[in-house]
């Protein structure tokens, strides 16, 4: 048996494919420790794996305002520290999905000759994935993408390592699960791992709209973006559909294999999750990402044919766009189809592969 550290905490986006790697790995018969923040979005998806070994490891976000940036540098030196105390028992290779946790054991590594990976999971390469590339001897890449400054032959473009638990399920099966209980067209609204204000605000807005059109909403929040409700709206003919306000959702297959379409950011765990479970989407990336990553993202998944792009200033015309969608039988078939062709259900078991 082997013992494999992953650096994955931070965000969603990289503790997510971090346990998916880390399930594999282990169903291999392997070790994994799985490095992340003290954030709470780290400790409230690592809570739900019991048999999976989280240490958290020291680390600020990246800032350049002066103290914020002194806090920085500071904590990474203390992860540099911690990073050579973990690596005394030699694993046999690190894997980085990039952010503040990554620096200091990747670094660590290479000063002790273990091999690094990398993964890089959205269409343009973060600042921690650019920095990072001089110590690895391999990145795992989108398809169709390369690392300037890398070596080719290094490069892997296995896909983004969805977890075990999101799979598709039959639609009705799914809301029987989550106690949605609405028999007509379900729009989900989701904001990444931390919620998005301004799709909360939409919601808020338009949900009456869509549920008098014969469309019940299902809005995550975002921990601290509000509390949980449900609001009941007949439309003209007496039939009601529903609209949810939660804060967080622990079962994500089952609610996105529960949706008609979805209105999602466009992270890069939210697309392969969404690609996983066969959903239409409509993406709104969010206009602040680093290097604007989200938008690359998105306009990516567009040109395969499997979601609409609409930018954030062009809210107005999104309950339009959701409606015109949400009742083309034949649009949703065909937006189907051409996921059913990008999807890559093997990913961690090519990655864990390689990492072998």
């Amino acid at each position: 048996m082997s013992r494999f550290i992953i650096a994955c905490g931070g965000t969603g986006g990289h503790l997510a494919p971090g346990i998916a790697i880390a399930e594999e790995l282990r169903a291999r018969g392997h070790g994994c420790t799985l490095l992340v923040s003290r954030k709470g979005v780290d400790s409230r998806l690592s809570a739900k794996y019991d048999e999976l070994d989280f240490v958290c490891t020291p680390g600020k976000g990246f800032s350049w305002h002066p103290l914020h940036l002194f806090a920085f540098v500071v904590s990474q030196v203390e992860a540099l520290l911690f990073a050579f105390r973990l690596l005394g028992d030699r694993p046999r290779a690190v894997l980085a999905f990039g952010g503040f946790t990554s620096a200091g054991v990747v670094i660590a590594a290479w000063f002790r000759g273990v091999p690094v990976a990398l993964h890089e999971a959205n269409r343009r390469p973060g600042r921690a994935i650019r920095l990072l590339r001089h110590f690895a001897s391999r990145v795992y890449l989108p398809d169709a993408m390369s690392l300037p400054g890398f070596t080719p032959s290094l490069v892997r473009h296995h896909g983004y390592p969805v977890r075990a638990e999101i799979r598709r399920m039959p639609r009705e099966q799914a809301r029987r699960q989550l106690k949605i209980d609405v028999s007509g067209k379900l729009l989900v609204v989701i904001g990444g791992s931390q919620g998005a204000s301004s799709l909360n605000s939409w919601v808020g807005e338009n949900f009456e709209t869509l549920c008098r059109n014969g469309v019940s909403v299902y809005c995550v929040t975002g921990q601290g973006k509000g509390s949980e409700r449900v609001c009941d709206v007949a439309d003209n003919n007496g039939s009601v559909s529903k609209a949810w306000f939660v804060p967080f959702c622990d079962n994500m297959g089952a609610l996105l294999s529960a949706a008609n379409i979805i209105v999602s950011r466009a992270g890069a765990g939210a697309i392969a999750e969404a690609v996983e479970c066969l959903v239409p989407s409509i993406l709104v990336p969010y206009p602040f990402a680093a290097d604007n990553h989200q938008q690359a993202n998105a306009q990516f998944l567009e040109q395969q044919g499997g979601c609409v792009v609409v930018d954030q200033k062009r809210l107005g015309t999104l309950v339009a766009e959701v409606l015109d969608l949400m009742y083309s039988d034949w649009l949703l078939d065909r937006m189907t189809y051409n996921l059913q062709q990008v999807r890559r259900t093997e990913s961690a078991s090519l990655i864990a592969d390689d990492m072998e």
